[in-house]
């Protein structure tokens, strides 16, 4: 941990001034000024949402310090940091961060923080190897992206689970045209009765819900409570839901799922019931994860460009690590509708 007490700065990083007060750190600087880190790191990378007031005194104390960002001493690697590698699509990222890394002569390490309850590797590894960036698959917490800051490594969060704040670099999806795509899909198709299992509340879940919502009012069809179930975005809990909601005598025609996962779930839940896909059941996944193309019968999906946004988040983490000045923050690519062979129109 950075060591903020009143004696003087915590000796990490050099100062300008050999005979200043010794090494200063960010944090301790945010600490003098009794602003946040994310503050002092704006003013030293001459980014804007500062007060005058408030810019004046962080640069008065850098200067009386001496601080200069760290450069030259961050390895030449770009971090990826999952949470989980169990999940199929981390494939897919790997493979758009590695050919933007490739073409940037940089190297890709792959690091697996765990949960939170979990033991394993954290971002204290992360700091101490000093990357060239940081991309964190899904979320950083407050207190890591702090960390990160302080030391000078800049980061950026892809396809975010929670919100953040407005200067924190990330890439997502369309989640919103997403959902709306899919039901829009079956709609037109001639369903009337469209179920969603959708996932935890999360931003992105809540995207995708919210595409549905429009996509039903916008063809003036009623929302039915009973038709949406929130569940976790696995194969089983799709499976659980599905099982409900195909039990009852008024059935939906047409399932749409938060993602992929959930899809397969409402696939095996049919068979159990002696449905056929998509003859007496449509299905939209979310997605669009390899596996699904071979499935039987084929899942149409929503796509999500997982090669193409990871390449974009990393071609924004390096632009960071040069001290690039970004003009996007956030960034978000579009989703497209892959039609198959799971949806039909509805038995008359």
């Amino acid at each position: 941990m950075t060591d903020n007490r009143s004696d003087g700065p915590a000796a990490d990083e050099q100062s300008s001034q050999g005979g200043g007060p010794g090494s200063v750190t960010i944090a301790y600087i945010a600490e003098s000024a009794g602003v946040s880190i994310p503050t002092v790191s704006k003013v030293i990378n001459g980014r804007s949402g500062v007060s005058a007031q408030t810019r004046a005194r962080v640069e008065e104390l850098v200067t009386q310090y001496g601080y200069r960002k760290p450069s030259g001493n961050r390895s030449n690697i770009v971090e990826l940091v999952f949470r989980e590698l169990e999940s199929m699509w981390a494939v897919e990222i790997i493979r758009g961060v590695e050919r933007v890394a490739r073409k940037n002569r940089v190297g890709v390490m792959v690091s697996e923080f765990g949960l939170r309850d979990s033991v394993g590797m954290s971002i204290d590894d992360t700091v101490g190897r000093r990357p060239q960036c940081v991309l964190s698959v899904a979320q950083l917490a407050q207190a890591e992206r702090d960390q990160l800051t302080a030391k000078g490594i800049p980061f950026v969060v892809f396809d975010p689970i929670d919100e953040l704040p407005d200067d924190v670099p990330f890439v997502g999806a369309t989640n919103w045209r997403g959902g709306q795509a899919a039901t829009r899909h079956l709609i037109e198709l001639g369903h009337r009765r469209i179920a969603m299992i959708s996932g935890p509340d999360h931003p992105f879940c809540r995207a995708r819900l919210a595409g549905y919502l429009s996509a039903l009012a916008e063809a003036e069809l009623p929302a039915d409570p009973g038709l949406i179930v929130r569940t976790l975005l696995t194969r089983e809990h799709g499976y659980a839901a599905a099982r409900d909601l195909l039990s009852r005598t008024d059935r939906p025609s047409a399932i749409f799922t938060a993602n992929d996962l959930q899809a397969l779930g409402v696939y095996q839940a049919a068979r159990e019931a002696g449905l056929s896909i998509p003859q007496d059941l449509s299905v939209v996944g979310f997605d669009d994860l390899p596996v699904v193309a071979w499935v039987d019968p084929p899942l149409t999906t929503v796509h999500q460009p997982l090669n193409e946004m990871a390449a974009a988040a990393t071609e924004l983490a390096l632009a960071l690590g040069r001290g690039e000045e970004i003009t996007q923050v956030g960034l978000e690519i579009a989703t497209t509708l892959t039609v198959r062979e799971s949806t039909a129109p509805p038995k008359r």
